[in-house]
């Protein structure tokens, strides 16, 4: 069965040319492409992943898209000409899974939405710039126990004492700091050592540099 792709862009021209290479894959079908999320939401049409222009001619922006679209459940992708990064970033912290830029090889399309798709991280260069440029993202995509938690494991605590001060288990301290580390991973910014967690904590403020 075929992935279910909506897109929303309006550009006929790329919408053609993204159709095409989408429809050519055995895997993925374009099944909706509209003006506006507003309409692409009104069709009622169920999807599996939407690329979504960051740049529209109503004037909305990726974060009122992004909520509109969250009413259709399926992922979004930030399908874009790349030539404002605030857009990407803005796309970012409204919760798109990645970024593809619409000149990129087809091939390149289809494997960045099969990614999506099976719930792999996004980390093509252009998009890990725009968010290396952002420092807040990341901060913001933790949630404030795994920003408590990174903050004292990353100080040195061991984990047996970060959850003896937060009162919970040894356990759970290390599925928070997996998860941690999943986000870093996910926009390029790797943390497998402690020292690496250390790092990503000091660059996002969540603890202070060492003298």
């Amino acid at each position: 069965m075929s992935a279910r792709i909506g897109m929303v862009d309006d550009h006929p021209a790329v919408v053609l040319g993204a159709a095409a290479i989408i429809n050519a894959h055995p895997h993925l079908r374009m099944v909706k492409a509209a003006r506006t999320a507003q309409e692409l939401v009104d069709s009622r049409s169920p999807f599996d992943l939407i690329l979504l222009d960051l740049q529209l001619a109503d004037g909305s922006t990726p974060a009122e898209n992004v909520l509109r679209l969250g009413a259709l459940g399926a992922p979004i992708l930030a399908f874009t000409g790349g030539e404002r990064p605030e857009l990407v970033r803005a796309a970012a912290r409204a919760g798109v899974a990645g970024m593809i830029r619409k000149s990129e090889h087809p091939d390149a399309l289809v494997a960045t939405l099969l990614a999506v798709l099976q719930g792999r991280p996004i980390a093509t260069p252009d998009w890990a710039a725009a968010l290396d440029e952002d420092r807040d993202f990341v901060r913001a995509q933790l949630s404030p126990r795994e920003a408590e938690v990174l903050a004292l494991y990353a100080s040195g605590e061991t984990a047996e004492r970060v959850g003896s001060e937060l009162h919970i288990s040894r356990e759970t301290v290390l599925d928070h700091i997996r998860r941690v580390r999943a986000k870093y991973a996910s926009i390029d910014r790797p943390a497998p050592t402690k020292v690496d967690l250390f790092r990503r904590a000091v660059e996002d403020g969540l603890v202070g540099q060492r003298e």
